[in-house]
Protein backbone atom coordinates (compact mmCIF):
# COMPACT_ATOMS: atom_id res chain seq x y z
CA UNK A 1 0.00 0.00 0.00
CA UNK A 2 1.30 3.45 -0.93
CA UNK A 3 1.48 6.28 1.64
CA UNK A 4 1.95 9.89 0.53
CA UNK A 5 1.62 8.79 -3.09
CA UNK A 6 -1.00 6.96 -5.14
CA UNK A 7 1.30 4.81 -7.24
CA UNK A 8 -0.58 5.95 -10.35
CA UNK A 9 0.08 8.39 -13.16
CA UNK A 10 -2.26 9.56 -15.89
CA UNK A 11 -1.27 9.47 -19.56
CA UNK A 12 -3.15 11.74 -21.98
CA UNK A 13 -2.71 11.63 -25.74
CA UNK A 14 -4.11 14.88 -27.14
CA UNK A 15 -3.84 13.69 -30.74
CA UNK A 16 -6.18 10.75 -30.23
CA UNK A 17 -8.12 12.24 -27.30
CA UNK A 18 -7.53 9.18 -25.15
CA UNK A 19 -6.08 8.59 -21.71
CA UNK A 20 -4.64 5.71 -19.76
CA UNK A 21 -3.79 5.04 -16.12
CA UNK A 22 -0.31 3.62 -15.41
CA UNK A 23 0.83 2.04 -12.17
CA UNK A 24 4.40 2.83 -11.18
CA UNK A 25 6.62 0.42 -9.21
CA UNK A 26 7.29 1.55 -5.66
CA UNK A 27 11.02 1.46 -6.38
CA UNK A 28 10.65 4.50 -8.68
CA UNK A 29 9.32 6.54 -5.75
CA UNK A 30 12.14 5.28 -3.55
CA UNK A 31 14.70 6.52 -6.08
CA UNK A 32 13.08 9.78 -7.22
CA UNK A 33 10.41 10.66 -4.60
CA UNK A 34 8.08 12.73 -6.80
CA UNK A 35 7.90 16.23 -8.23
CA UNK A 36 11.11 17.17 -10.04
CA UNK A 37 12.61 13.69 -9.58
CA UNK A 38 9.55 11.87 -10.86
CA UNK A 39 9.29 14.37 -13.72
CA UNK A 40 12.83 13.79 -14.97
CA UNK A 41 12.44 10.00 -14.61
CA UNK A 42 9.21 10.03 -16.63
CA UNK A 43 10.83 12.27 -19.22
CA UNK A 44 13.45 9.58 -19.86
CA UNK A 45 10.65 7.07 -20.44
CA UNK A 46 8.67 9.17 -22.92
CA UNK A 47 11.19 11.39 -24.75
CA UNK A 48 12.48 9.65 -27.84
CA UNK A 49 14.64 10.55 -29.65
CA UNK A 50 16.68 12.49 -27.09
CA UNK A 51 17.07 15.52 -29.34
CA UNK A 52 13.33 15.87 -29.87
CA UNK A 53 12.16 19.35 -30.92
CA UNK A 54 10.69 21.03 -27.81
CA UNK A 55 7.68 22.22 -29.83
CA UNK A 56 7.12 18.85 -31.45
CA UNK A 57 3.97 16.93 -30.56
CA UNK A 58 6.31 14.15 -29.39
CA UNK A 59 7.82 16.28 -26.62
CA UNK A 60 6.21 15.02 -23.39
CA UNK A 61 4.84 17.47 -20.86
CA UNK A 62 4.86 16.16 -17.30
CA UNK A 63 3.06 17.57 -14.26
CA UNK A 64 4.04 15.95 -10.96
CA UNK A 65 3.35 16.23 -7.25
CA UNK A 66 5.44 14.88 -4.39
CA UNK A 67 4.93 12.67 -1.35
CA UNK A 68 4.30 15.69 0.87
CA UNK A 69 1.89 17.41 -1.52
CA UNK A 70 -1.55 17.81 0.00
CA UNK A 71 -0.42 16.84 3.49
CA UNK A 72 -0.16 19.08 6.56
CA UNK A 73 3.54 19.72 5.87
CA UNK A 74 4.27 23.44 5.45
CA UNK A 75 4.28 24.74 1.84
CA UNK A 76 2.93 21.43 0.54
CA UNK A 77 0.61 22.79 -2.16
CA UNK A 78 3.25 22.91 -4.86
CA UNK A 79 3.79 20.97 -8.08
CA UNK A 80 6.41 20.72 -10.81
CA UNK A 81 6.26 20.71 -14.61
CA UNK A 82 8.96 19.02 -16.70
CA UNK A 83 9.77 18.98 -20.41
CA UNK A 84 12.48 20.02 -22.82
CA UNK A 85 12.60 23.82 -22.90
CA UNK A 86 12.10 25.64 -26.22
CA UNK A 87 14.11 28.55 -24.79
CA UNK A 88 17.19 26.68 -23.56
CA UNK A 89 17.00 23.29 -25.26
CA UNK A 90 17.82 21.67 -21.88
CA UNK A 91 15.80 19.33 -19.73
CA UNK A 92 13.67 21.75 -17.75
CA UNK A 93 11.63 21.57 -14.56
CA UNK A 94 9.58 24.50 -13.32
CA UNK A 95 8.02 24.76 -9.89
CA UNK A 96 4.91 26.66 -8.79
CA UNK A 97 2.99 27.40 -5.65
CA UNK A 98 -0.64 28.35 -5.30
CA UNK A 99 -3.25 25.62 -4.86
CA UNK A 100 -2.84 23.52 -7.99
CA UNK A 101 -0.47 20.93 -6.53
CA UNK A 102 -2.89 19.96 -3.77
CA UNK A 103 -5.97 20.04 -6.00
CA UNK A 104 -4.28 17.80 -8.54
CA UNK A 105 -2.93 15.41 -5.89
CA UNK A 106 -6.47 15.03 -4.57
CA UNK A 107 -7.60 13.62 -7.94
CA UNK A 108 -5.81 10.37 -7.11
CA UNK A 109 -2.80 10.70 -9.42
CA UNK A 110 0.82 11.55 -8.69
CA UNK A 111 1.57 12.85 -12.15
CA UNK A 112 0.15 13.44 -15.60
CA UNK A 113 2.06 12.91 -18.85
CA UNK A 114 0.64 14.80 -21.82
CA UNK A 115 1.72 13.92 -25.35
CA UNK A 116 0.49 14.64 -28.86
CA UNK A 117 -1.18 17.70 -30.32
CA UNK A 118 -4.87 18.46 -30.58
CA UNK A 119 -6.20 19.57 -33.95
CA UNK A 120 -8.03 22.41 -32.22
CA UNK A 121 -7.78 24.17 -28.84
CA UNK A 122 -8.76 22.01 -25.86
CA UNK A 123 -8.66 22.00 -22.09
CA UNK A 124 -8.49 19.05 -19.73
CA UNK A 125 -10.70 18.59 -16.66
CA UNK A 126 -9.75 16.10 -13.93
CA UNK A 127 -11.33 15.19 -10.62
CA UNK A 128 -11.22 11.98 -8.61
CA UNK A 129 -14.10 10.48 -10.61
CA UNK A 130 -13.74 11.65 -14.21
CA UNK A 131 -11.41 12.96 -16.91
CA UNK A 132 -12.60 15.11 -19.79
CA UNK A 133 -10.96 16.68 -22.83
CA UNK A 134 -13.13 19.62 -23.88
CA UNK A 135 -13.23 22.16 -26.69
CA UNK A 136 -11.41 25.40 -25.74
CA UNK A 137 -12.00 27.33 -28.95
CA UNK A 138 -13.97 30.02 -27.12
CA UNK A 139 -11.18 30.38 -24.54
CA UNK A 140 -8.40 30.77 -27.12
CA UNK A 141 -6.95 34.32 -27.14
CA UNK A 142 -8.31 35.00 -23.67
CA UNK A 143 -6.08 36.08 -20.81
CA UNK A 144 -5.13 33.66 -18.06
CA UNK A 145 -7.34 35.64 -15.65
CA UNK A 146 -10.40 35.45 -17.91
CA UNK A 147 -9.77 31.77 -18.64
CA UNK A 148 -9.51 31.00 -14.93
CA UNK A 149 -12.69 32.87 -14.07
CA UNK A 150 -14.58 31.20 -16.90
CA UNK A 151 -13.57 27.67 -15.89
CA UNK A 152 -14.04 28.21 -12.17
CA UNK A 153 -17.54 29.50 -12.88
CA UNK A 154 -18.25 26.47 -15.06
CA UNK A 155 -16.93 23.93 -12.55
CA UNK A 156 -16.24 25.04 -8.98
CA UNK A 157 -14.53 27.84 -7.11
CA UNK A 158 -12.53 25.16 -5.30
CA UNK A 159 -11.01 24.00 -8.59
CA UNK A 160 -7.51 25.13 -9.54
CA UNK A 161 -6.85 26.18 -13.12
CA UNK A 162 -3.61 26.13 -15.08
CA UNK A 163 -3.77 28.13 -18.28
CA UNK A 164 -1.74 29.89 -20.92
CA UNK A 165 -2.40 33.35 -22.30
CA UNK A 166 -1.73 34.84 -25.74
CA UNK A 167 2.05 34.48 -25.21
CA UNK A 168 1.86 30.69 -25.07
CA UNK A 169 -0.58 30.57 -27.97
CA UNK A 170 1.79 32.67 -30.09
CA UNK A 171 4.91 30.66 -29.33
CA UNK A 172 6.80 33.14 -27.15
CA UNK A 173 9.80 31.10 -26.05
CA UNK A 174 9.52 32.35 -22.46
CA UNK A 175 5.75 31.99 -22.14
CA UNK A 176 4.62 30.73 -18.74
CA UNK A 177 1.80 28.51 -17.50
CA UNK A 178 -0.19 30.46 -14.92
CA UNK A 179 -1.83 29.06 -11.80
CA UNK A 180 -5.28 30.52 -11.12
CA UNK A 181 -4.41 33.70 -13.02
CA UNK A 182 -1.72 34.78 -10.55
CA UNK A 183 1.26 32.49 -9.90
CA UNK A 184 3.11 30.50 -12.47
CA UNK A 185 5.32 27.79 -13.81
CA UNK A 186 7.25 30.77 -15.02
CA UNK A 187 10.56 29.97 -16.56
CA UNK A 188 11.78 28.15 -19.66
CA UNK A 189 8.87 28.69 -22.03
CA UNK A 190 6.71 25.76 -20.96
CA UNK A 191 3.69 27.85 -21.95
CA UNK A 192 4.91 27.71 -25.56
CA UNK A 193 4.83 23.90 -25.35
CA UNK A 194 1.21 24.07 -24.20
CA UNK A 195 0.46 26.37 -27.11
CA UNK A 196 2.16 24.01 -29.57
CA UNK A 197 -0.12 21.22 -28.32
CA UNK A 198 -3.23 23.46 -28.55
CA UNK A 199 -3.67 22.94 -24.81
CA UNK A 200 -5.26 26.03 -23.30
CA UNK A 201 -5.93 24.93 -19.73
CA UNK A 202 -6.03 22.14 -17.19
CA UNK A 203 -8.60 22.12 -14.39
CA UNK A 204 -8.04 20.01 -11.27
CA UNK A 205 -10.72 19.61 -8.62
CA UNK A 206 -9.93 16.50 -6.60
CA UNK A 207 -11.22 15.73 -3.11
CA UNK A 208 -9.34 12.52 -2.20
CA UNK A 209 -6.64 13.00 0.42
CA UNK A 210 -3.45 10.89 0.28
CA UNK A 211 -2.96 8.21 2.93
CA UNK A 212 -0.65 8.97 5.85
CA UNK A 213 1.23 6.11 7.53
CA UNK A 214 1.65 7.70 10.97
CA UNK A 215 -0.78 10.64 11.34
CA UNK A 216 -0.07 11.26 15.03
CA UNK A 217 3.68 11.33 14.46
CA UNK A 218 3.13 13.66 11.50
CA UNK A 219 1.41 16.17 13.78
CA UNK A 220 4.46 16.26 16.03
CA UNK A 221 7.09 16.61 13.31
CA UNK A 222 5.03 19.22 11.45
CA UNK A 223 4.86 21.14 14.72
CA UNK A 224 8.68 21.08 14.80
CA UNK A 225 8.83 22.48 11.28
CA UNK A 226 6.24 25.17 12.01
CA UNK A 227 8.21 26.13 15.10
CA UNK A 228 11.41 26.45 13.05
CA UNK A 229 9.59 28.76 10.62
CA UNK A 230 8.29 30.92 13.48
CA UNK A 231 11.71 31.18 15.13
CA UNK A 232 13.63 32.26 12.02
CA UNK A 233 13.47 36.03 11.36
CA UNK A 234 13.61 35.40 7.60
CA UNK A 235 10.36 33.39 7.57
CA UNK A 236 8.64 34.82 10.65
CA UNK A 237 9.26 38.54 10.11
CA UNK A 238 10.88 39.62 6.84
CA UNK A 239 8.77 37.58 4.41
CA UNK A 240 5.37 37.87 6.17
CA UNK A 241 5.76 41.59 6.88
CA UNK A 242 7.52 42.76 3.72
CA UNK A 243 7.18 39.97 1.18
CA UNK A 244 10.08 39.02 -1.06
CA UNK A 245 10.51 42.69 -2.00
CA UNK A 246 12.75 43.17 1.05
CA UNK A 247 15.49 41.43 -0.95
CA UNK A 248 15.59 44.52 -3.19
CA UNK A 249 16.50 46.54 -0.09
CA UNK A 250 19.22 44.08 0.92
CA UNK A 251 20.84 43.98 -2.53
CA UNK A 252 20.69 47.76 -2.84
CA UNK A 253 22.34 48.15 0.57
CA UNK A 254 25.08 45.70 -0.46
CA UNK A 255 25.59 47.70 -3.68
CA UNK A 256 24.80 44.47 -5.53
CA UNK A 257 21.54 45.34 -7.29
CA UNK A 258 22.12 45.23 -11.07
CA UNK A 259 20.84 48.21 -13.05
CA UNK A 260 20.29 48.50 -16.79
CA UNK A 261 21.13 45.01 -18.02
CA UNK A 262 23.94 44.56 -15.49
CA UNK A 263 25.68 47.68 -16.82
CA UNK A 264 25.70 49.40 -13.45
CA UNK A 265 25.72 48.32 -9.83
CA UNK A 266 25.21 51.04 -7.30
CA UNK A 267 23.52 52.14 -4.12
CA UNK A 268 20.53 54.38 -4.71
CA UNK A 269 19.11 56.43 -1.86
CA UNK A 270 16.24 57.30 -4.18
CA UNK A 271 15.24 53.70 -4.88
CA UNK A 272 11.44 53.62 -4.94
CA UNK A 273 10.98 49.94 -5.69
CA UNK A 274 11.75 48.34 -2.31
CA UNK A 275 9.58 46.99 0.47
CA UNK A 276 8.88 50.38 2.08
CA UNK A 277 7.45 51.76 -1.15
CA UNK A 278 5.43 48.60 -1.72
CA UNK A 279 3.95 48.70 1.77
CA UNK A 280 3.17 52.42 1.73
CA UNK A 281 2.17 52.99 -1.88
CA UNK A 282 0.49 49.95 -3.38
CA UNK A 283 -0.11 47.16 -0.83
CA UNK A 284 -3.72 46.01 -0.50
CA UNK A 285 -3.24 42.75 1.37
CA UNK A 286 -1.26 39.54 1.77
CA UNK A 287 -1.78 36.02 0.53
CA UNK A 288 -0.26 32.58 0.83
CA UNK A 289 0.05 29.37 -1.13
CA UNK A 290 -1.92 26.30 -0.08
CA UNK A 291 -0.60 24.92 3.20
CA UNK A 292 2.01 27.64 3.77
CA UNK A 293 2.17 29.64 7.04
CA UNK A 294 4.62 32.26 5.75
CA UNK A 295 2.23 34.51 3.77
CA UNK A 296 4.92 36.11 1.63
CA UNK A 297 2.54 36.90 -1.25
CA UNK A 298 1.41 40.48 -1.82
CA UNK A 299 -1.81 41.82 -3.31
CA UNK A 300 -1.21 45.27 -4.76
CA UNK A 301 -2.77 48.18 -6.61
CA UNK A 302 -1.13 49.48 -9.77
CA UNK A 303 -1.04 52.97 -11.27
CA UNK A 304 -4.39 52.33 -12.98
CA UNK A 305 -6.04 51.41 -9.68
CA UNK A 306 -6.37 47.73 -10.60
CA UNK A 307 -5.61 45.10 -7.96
CA UNK A 308 -3.76 41.83 -8.54
CA UNK A 309 -1.23 39.53 -6.90
CA UNK A 310 2.39 40.66 -6.74
CA UNK A 311 4.82 42.00 -7.44
CA UNK A 312 7.51 39.60 -6.27
CA UNK A 313 11.15 40.57 -5.82
CA UNK A 314 12.45 39.20 -9.13
CA UNK A 315 9.64 40.87 -11.07
CA UNK A 316 10.27 44.21 -9.38
CA UNK A 317 13.93 44.02 -10.35
CA UNK A 318 13.50 42.65 -13.88
CA UNK A 319 10.82 45.16 -14.91
CA UNK A 320 12.21 47.98 -12.75
CA UNK A 321 15.90 48.74 -12.07
CA UNK A 322 16.97 46.38 -14.83
CA UNK A 323 15.10 48.60 -17.30
CA UNK A 324 16.04 51.88 -15.64
CA UNK A 325 12.56 52.21 -14.11
CA UNK A 326 12.00 53.48 -10.56
CA UNK A 327 8.19 53.49 -10.35
CA UNK A 328 6.62 50.68 -8.32
CA UNK A 329 2.92 51.21 -9.26
CA UNK A 330 3.98 51.12 -12.91
CA UNK A 331 6.01 47.96 -12.35
CA UNK A 332 2.94 46.33 -10.79
CA UNK A 333 0.96 47.19 -13.93
CA UNK A 334 3.62 45.50 -16.06
CA UNK A 335 3.48 42.53 -13.68
CA UNK A 336 -0.30 42.30 -14.09
CA UNK A 337 -0.01 42.40 -17.86
CA UNK A 338 2.67 39.70 -17.77
CA UNK A 339 0.45 37.37 -15.74
CA UNK A 340 -2.55 38.01 -17.97
CA UNK A 341 -0.55 37.38 -21.15
CA UNK A 342 1.35 34.47 -19.58
CA UNK A 343 4.94 35.78 -19.70
CA UNK A 344 7.93 34.97 -17.50
CA UNK A 345 8.80 38.34 -15.97
CA UNK A 346 12.50 37.59 -15.45
CA UNK A 347 13.10 36.63 -19.07
CA UNK A 348 10.79 39.39 -20.28
CA UNK A 349 12.82 41.99 -18.38
CA UNK A 350 16.06 40.43 -19.58
CA UNK A 351 15.04 40.54 -23.24
CA UNK A 352 13.79 44.12 -23.07
CA UNK A 353 16.93 45.23 -21.19
CA UNK A 354 19.06 43.58 -23.86
CA UNK A 355 17.09 45.39 -26.59
CA UNK A 356 17.59 48.68 -24.75
CA UNK A 357 21.33 48.23 -24.42
CA UNK A 358 22.02 47.16 -28.01
CA UNK A 359 19.91 50.14 -29.12
CA UNK A 360 22.00 52.53 -27.02
CA UNK A 361 25.23 50.86 -28.20
CA UNK A 362 24.19 51.40 -31.83
CA UNK A 363 24.21 47.67 -32.66
CA UNK A 364 20.52 47.42 -33.61
CA UNK A 365 17.74 49.94 -33.08
CA UNK A 366 14.72 48.43 -31.35
CA UNK A 367 13.24 51.87 -30.72
CA UNK A 368 13.45 51.69 -26.93
CA UNK A 369 16.05 52.92 -24.44
CA UNK A 370 16.54 52.60 -20.71
CA UNK A 371 13.91 54.44 -18.71
CA UNK A 372 11.49 55.00 -21.60
CA UNK A 373 8.51 53.86 -19.54
CA UNK A 374 5.90 55.05 -22.01
CA UNK A 375 7.00 52.37 -24.52
CA UNK A 376 7.04 49.30 -22.27
CA UNK A 377 3.32 48.49 -22.17
CA UNK A 378 3.03 48.38 -25.95
CA UNK A 379 6.23 46.36 -26.15
CA UNK A 380 4.89 43.72 -23.75
CA UNK A 381 1.74 43.37 -25.84
CA UNK A 382 3.74 43.13 -29.08
CA UNK A 383 5.80 40.32 -27.60
CA UNK A 384 2.79 38.42 -26.26
CA UNK A 385 0.90 38.72 -29.54
CA UNK A 386 4.01 38.24 -31.72
CA UNK A 387 3.53 41.48 -33.60
CA UNK A 388 6.00 44.11 -34.81
CA UNK A 389 9.36 43.85 -33.07
CA UNK A 390 7.70 41.43 -30.67
CA UNK A 391 8.29 38.77 -33.35
CA UNK A 392 12.01 39.12 -32.68
CA UNK A 393 11.94 39.76 -28.94
CA UNK A 394 9.82 36.66 -28.33
CA UNK A 395 12.88 34.54 -29.26
CA UNK A 396 14.71 35.19 -25.98
CA UNK A 397 17.99 36.98 -25.36
CA UNK A 398 20.43 34.32 -26.60
CA UNK A 399 18.55 33.50 -29.79
CA UNK A 400 18.02 37.17 -30.59
CA UNK A 401 21.68 38.02 -29.99
CA UNK A 402 22.81 35.19 -32.26
CA UNK A 403 20.47 36.45 -34.97
CA UNK A 404 21.74 40.03 -34.70
CA UNK A 405 25.46 39.22 -34.55
CA UNK A 406 27.71 42.33 -34.67
CA UNK A 407 28.92 41.68 -31.11
CA UNK A 408 25.41 41.61 -29.64
CA UNK A 409 26.10 38.36 -27.79
CA UNK A 410 28.43 40.23 -25.43
CA UNK A 411 25.38 42.04 -24.00
CA UNK A 412 23.10 38.98 -23.85
CA UNK A 413 22.85 38.21 -20.12
CA UNK A 414 22.02 34.50 -20.07
CA UNK A 415 23.38 31.03 -19.44
CA UNK A 416 22.25 28.23 -21.77
CA UNK A 417 19.62 30.64 -23.06
CA UNK A 418 18.00 31.40 -19.68
CA UNK A 419 18.19 35.01 -18.53
CA UNK A 420 19.82 35.72 -15.15
CA UNK A 421 17.99 36.69 -11.99
CA UNK A 422 18.92 39.71 -9.86
CA UNK A 423 21.75 38.23 -7.80
CA UNK A 424 24.95 39.69 -9.25
CA UNK A 425 27.64 36.97 -9.52
CA UNK A 426 30.37 39.62 -9.57
CA UNK A 427 29.57 40.24 -5.89
CA UNK A 428 28.21 36.86 -4.78
CA UNK A 429 30.86 34.56 -6.21
CA UNK A 430 28.98 31.39 -5.33
CA UNK A 431 26.15 32.56 -7.55
CA UNK A 432 28.49 32.44 -10.53
CA UNK A 433 28.74 28.65 -10.03
CA UNK A 434 25.00 28.51 -9.38
CA UNK A 435 24.16 30.15 -12.70
CA UNK A 436 26.82 28.28 -14.67
CA UNK A 437 25.98 24.77 -13.48
CA UNK A 438 22.20 24.79 -13.11
CA UNK A 439 20.87 22.12 -15.44
CA UNK A 440 18.09 24.35 -16.69
CA UNK A 441 20.21 27.44 -17.40
CA UNK A 442 20.88 30.51 -15.26
CA UNK A 443 18.60 29.52 -12.40
CA UNK A 444 19.23 31.04 -8.98
CA UNK A 445 17.06 28.43 -7.24
CA UNK A 446 17.70 25.06 -8.88
CA UNK A 447 21.32 26.11 -9.34
CA UNK A 448 21.89 25.90 -5.60
CA UNK A 449 20.97 29.37 -4.29
CA UNK A 450 24.27 30.12 -2.56
CA UNK A 451 22.74 33.53 -1.86
CA UNK A 452 21.12 31.90 1.18
CA UNK A 453 24.52 31.70 2.84
CA UNK A 454 26.25 34.58 1.08
CA UNK A 455 23.54 37.17 1.76
CA UNK A 456 21.23 35.97 4.52
CA UNK A 457 23.59 33.76 6.53
CA UNK A 458 21.28 30.74 6.26
CA UNK A 459 22.07 28.18 7.48
CA UNK A 460 25.40 29.95 8.15
CA UNK A 461 27.19 33.02 6.84
CA UNK A 462 29.84 32.54 4.13
CA UNK A 463 31.88 35.43 2.74
CA UNK A 464 30.32 36.20 -0.66
CA UNK A 465 33.62 37.38 -2.17
CA UNK A 466 35.62 34.24 -1.37
CA UNK A 467 35.87 31.88 -4.35
CA UNK A 468 37.59 28.84 -2.83
CA UNK A 469 35.02 26.35 -1.55
CA UNK A 470 32.13 27.77 -3.54
CA UNK A 471 32.06 24.83 -5.99
CA UNK A 472 31.57 22.41 -3.11
CA UNK A 473 29.01 24.66 -1.41
CA UNK A 474 26.92 24.90 -4.56
CA UNK A 475 27.04 21.16 -5.36
CA UNK A 476 25.84 20.25 -1.87
CA UNK A 477 23.07 22.80 -2.00
CA UNK A 478 22.00 21.62 -5.47
CA UNK A 479 21.53 18.10 -4.11
CA UNK A 480 19.37 19.31 -1.24
CA UNK A 481 17.42 21.60 -3.58
CA UNK A 482 16.64 18.74 -5.96
CA UNK A 483 15.29 16.71 -3.05
CA UNK A 484 13.16 19.63 -1.84
CA UNK A 485 11.80 20.11 -5.37
CA UNK A 486 10.83 16.44 -5.36
CA UNK A 487 9.00 16.46 -2.04
CA UNK A 488 7.65 19.24 -3.37
CA UNK A 489 8.22 22.13 -0.90
CA UNK A 490 9.06 25.82 -1.09
CA UNK A 491 12.61 27.19 -1.13
CA UNK A 492 11.62 29.91 1.34
CA UNK A 493 10.30 27.34 3.84
CA UNK A 494 13.57 25.44 3.48
CA UNK A 495 15.46 28.50 4.68
CA UNK A 496 14.09 27.50 8.11
CA UNK A 497 13.16 23.85 7.83
CA UNK A 498 16.25 21.65 7.65
CA UNK A 499 16.75 18.45 5.66
CA UNK A 500 16.48 16.61 8.96
CA UNK A 501 13.07 18.21 9.55
CA UNK A 502 11.91 17.27 6.06
CA UNK A 503 13.15 13.68 6.44
CA UNK A 504 11.19 13.28 9.69
CA UNK A 505 8.05 14.54 8.01
CA UNK A 506 8.63 12.19 5.08
CA UNK A 507 9.13 9.24 7.45
CA UNK A 508 5.83 9.99 9.17
CA UNK A 509 3.98 10.29 5.85
CA UNK A 510 5.45 7.21 4.13
CA UNK A 511 6.55 4.98 7.01
CA UNK A 512 9.93 4.54 5.30
CA UNK A 513 13.27 5.19 7.08
CA UNK A 514 14.33 8.33 5.24
CA UNK A 515 17.20 10.38 6.67
CA UNK A 516 18.64 13.76 5.77
CA UNK A 517 21.57 11.98 4.12
CA UNK A 518 19.20 9.77 2.11
CA UNK A 519 17.38 12.86 0.82
CA UNK A 520 20.66 14.42 -0.28
CA UNK A 521 21.61 11.24 -2.16
CA UNK A 522 18.24 11.20 -3.92
CA UNK A 523 18.80 14.85 -4.85
CA UNK A 524 22.25 13.99 -6.18
CA UNK A 525 20.73 11.19 -8.28
CA UNK A 526 18.19 13.59 -9.78
CA UNK A 527 20.76 16.29 -10.54
CA UNK A 528 23.07 13.76 -12.19
CA UNK A 529 20.26 12.31 -14.31
CA UNK A 530 19.40 15.80 -15.56
CA UNK A 531 23.08 16.32 -16.37
CA UNK A 532 23.18 13.03 -18.30
CA UNK A 533 20.16 14.12 -20.35
CA UNK A 534 21.80 17.47 -21.16
CA UNK A 535 24.98 15.70 -22.23
CA UNK A 536 22.91 13.53 -24.58
CA UNK A 537 21.41 16.75 -25.95
CA UNK A 538 24.86 18.05 -26.83
CA UNK A 539 25.72 20.34 -23.89
CA UNK A 540 29.36 20.44 -22.79
CA UNK A 541 31.62 22.16 -20.28
CA UNK A 542 31.66 25.23 -22.53
CA UNK A 543 27.96 25.68 -21.75
CA UNK A 544 28.68 25.83 -18.00
CA UNK A 545 29.63 29.45 -18.45
CA UNK A 546 28.71 33.04 -17.69
CA UNK A 547 28.03 36.01 -19.96
CA UNK A 548 31.43 37.45 -20.97
CA UNK A 549 30.24 40.90 -19.94
CA UNK A 550 30.12 39.77 -16.30
CA UNK A 551 33.60 38.25 -16.38
CA UNK A 552 35.51 40.65 -18.60
CA UNK A 553 34.25 44.10 -17.61
CA UNK A 554 36.02 45.86 -14.75
CA UNK A 555 33.43 46.01 -11.98
CA UNK A 556 35.78 47.11 -9.23
CA UNK A 557 35.61 43.60 -7.74
CA UNK A 558 37.94 40.64 -7.97
CA UNK A 559 37.19 38.95 -11.28
CA UNK A 560 35.25 35.71 -11.31
CA UNK A 561 37.64 32.74 -11.52
CA UNK A 562 34.96 30.50 -12.94
CA UNK A 563 37.28 27.78 -14.30
CA UNK A 564 38.82 27.23 -10.88
CA UNK A 565 35.44 26.99 -9.19
CA UNK A 566 34.14 24.65 -11.92
CA UNK A 567 37.12 22.36 -11.47
CA UNK A 568 36.39 22.15 -7.75
CA UNK A 569 32.69 21.63 -8.43
CA UNK A 570 33.29 18.80 -10.92
CA UNK A 571 35.81 17.10 -8.65
CA UNK A 572 33.43 17.14 -5.69
CA UNK A 573 30.68 15.67 -7.86
CA UNK A 574 32.86 12.82 -9.10
CA UNK A 575 32.77 14.13 -12.68
CA UNK A 576 35.75 14.48 -14.99
CA UNK A 577 37.10 17.91 -15.92
CA UNK A 578 34.78 18.08 -18.93
CA UNK A 579 31.82 17.86 -16.58
CA UNK A 580 30.91 14.25 -17.43
CA UNK A 581 29.79 11.99 -14.55
CA UNK A 582 32.27 9.17 -14.02
CA UNK A 583 31.30 5.48 -14.19
CA UNK A 584 31.89 5.10 -10.44
CA UNK A 585 29.45 7.92 -9.65
CA UNK A 586 26.87 6.62 -12.12
CA UNK A 587 27.00 3.15 -10.57
CA UNK A 588 26.89 4.58 -7.05
CA UNK A 589 23.65 6.44 -7.91
CA UNK A 590 22.09 3.54 -9.81
CA UNK A 591 21.90 5.42 -13.11
CA UNK A 592 23.55 2.81 -15.39
CA UNK A 593 20.33 2.20 -17.31
CA UNK A 594 19.98 5.87 -18.25
CA UNK A 595 23.18 6.17 -20.28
Amino acid sequence: MYYGSWGKILEIDLTRKIWNIIELPEDIYNQFLGGRGLGVYLYTQYARPWNIDPLSEKNPLILATGPLTGTSAPSSGRATMTSRSPLTGTIFTSNSGGAFGARFKFTGYDAIVITGRSAKPVYVYINDKEIKIEDATLLWCKSTVDTTENLKTQYAKTASVLSIGPAGENGVLYASVVVDGARGFGRGGLGAIWGSKNLKALVADGKSKPRIKEPNKLKNVVYEAQKAIKQNPFTSQALPELGSSFIIDVLNFEQALPFKNFSARQFSENLKTGSTALKKEILEGTTSCWGCPIYCGRISRDDEGKIAEGPEFETIWALGPNLGINDLPLIQRFNRFSNEYGLDTISLGGVIAFAMEVTEKGIKDFGVRFGEIEKIEALIEQIARSKGIGQELKMGTRNLAQKIGKGAEYFAINVKGLELAAYDPRIFKGMSVVYATSNRGACHLQGGYSAGSEIFGLPRRIDPKIQIGKGTLVAKRQNDSAAEDSLVVCRFASMSVSQENWSRILRAVTGKPYTAKALSIIGERIHNLEKIINLKLGFTRSDDSLPPKLIEEDSGEEKIALDNMLNEYYEFRGWDQEGIPGSKKIKELGLENFL
